[in-house]
């Protein structure tokens, strides 16, 4: 496969090399079928067969308790945030409570406050999203409806290597750019939500993963494309969905597997982030946005010694290959997002390229 480069970009971002050549070679004639995927009904048995196999590998891959459910919505992660309060927030006092660490978090409470009331129990605004410090879980209000937290956050390279515990409160969470990359503990949660686009695939769709408990006390105003019951008992099926998202998805997981699971990936994001940061930490040139202890295995975010070194570095890097390096508006400096798809090798490149880099401009 020629002109292929690594792609660094925070999403959609890029997939496995053996995933689209997958696509490529199924998408005239899915398994004989003679037709694509993408002309497949969603009623037909032969996707149900994909849904349900994509079902059953992503509880497989993540150890799910048997008492959650896992349904395929649209809309991407951004409209979970309208989703969470509108079937959670029937609880006790109709309140959210949100630890706010970047732009998600704000965006999520702020969607939030159309169906109820909020509260902020974090905003690390004071830190320059830089860190995420420990919660004193008794500040949480135990007669709230539900917590919320962005487990990874993309624009300034920060996770929560720890979760919070909020007791008798459902934590529901974005894992959208860290979902499979790590193990997790699922019964922490009541609701876990991430968009495809990063580790699951294409744009366009989000998995819900949902404590059985928590379904069938949507607010009488949520549509009937939100509520999580709906589409529980419809089997991700009240209207037509995006049948090639979870073919994607299905590819994306048997590859995850086939490089031993998610323990492999946490190994393989460690080992690929180390690589970046020791660049960061050795350097008297670039300066990381993240602080040390808080840092994502996910995102790389890092400033230059002058702002106009930024289109050099991303014009030099574009031309070694080294795609999609930009820095969210918000933040500025570069970005290098380093996904489950991104190989060891891509990473290393990058490394030698902006020890290069500082080498010629420092």
């Amino acid at each position: 496969m020629t002109n292929r480069v690594y792609n660094f970009s925070a999403g959609p971002a890029m997939l496995p090399t053996p995933v689209m050549q997958k696509i490529q070679d199924e998408f005239l004639d899915y398994q004989g079928l003679g037709a694509s995927i993408v002309e497949v009904s969603h009623r037909l048995p032969i996707f149900r067969e994909i849904l349900d196999s994509t079902e059953s590998l992503f509880r497989e891959l993540t150890n799910l308790p048997k008492n959650y459910r896992v349904l395929f919505m649209h809309g991407g992660a951004q409209m979970q945030f309208s989703a969470v309060p509108l079937n959670l927030m029937y609880r006790k006092k109709h309140k959210g409570s949100y630890f706010i660490t970047g732009r998600w978090g704000i965006l999520a409470e702020k969607e939030a406050q159309r169906y109820g009331s909020t509260e902020v129990l974090m905003d690390t605004k004071e830190y320059d999203y830089r860190q995420i410090p420990e919660f004193d879980s008794s500040k949480l209000d135990q007669e709230s409806s539900y917590a919320h937290l962005t487990t990874n956050n993309t624009l300034y390279g920060t996770r929560w290597h720890s979760f919070p515990d909020t007791g008798s409160v459902p934590l529901a969470a974005d894992a959208t750019s860290d979902i499979l990359s790590r193990e997790m503990d699922y019964s922490q949660f009541g609701v876990v939500y991430a968009g495809f686009q990063k580790n699951l695939g294409t744009s366009g769709t989000a998995i819900v993963i949902v404590r059985d408990d928590l379904l069938g006390n949507a607010l009488p105003e949520t549509p009937k494309l939100l509520d999580y019951a709906l589409f529980d008992e419809h089997h991700s099926i009240p209207n037509t969905i995006n049948v090639f998202a979870v073919y994607v998805m299905r590819l994306m997981l048997e590859w995850v597997k086939e490089q031993g699971g998610v323990p492999e990936m946490e190994n393989l994001a460690e080992k690929k982030s180390v690589l970046l940061y020791d660049v960061l930490d050795r350097s008297d040139f670039y300066k990381a946005v993240a602080h040390p202890e808080h840092r994502s295995t996910m995102n790389v975010t890092f400033h230059f010694p002058q702002e106009e070194l930024l289109q050099k570095f991303l014009t030099e890097s574009d031309n070694e290959g080294l795609f999609g390096l930009m820095g969210h508006a918000m933040v500025g400096g570069a970005r290098a997002s380093i996904y489950n798809a991104m190989p060891l090798e891509g990473v290393a490149e990058l490394a030698l390229f902006m020890q290069e880099f500082e080498r010629k401009n420092g």
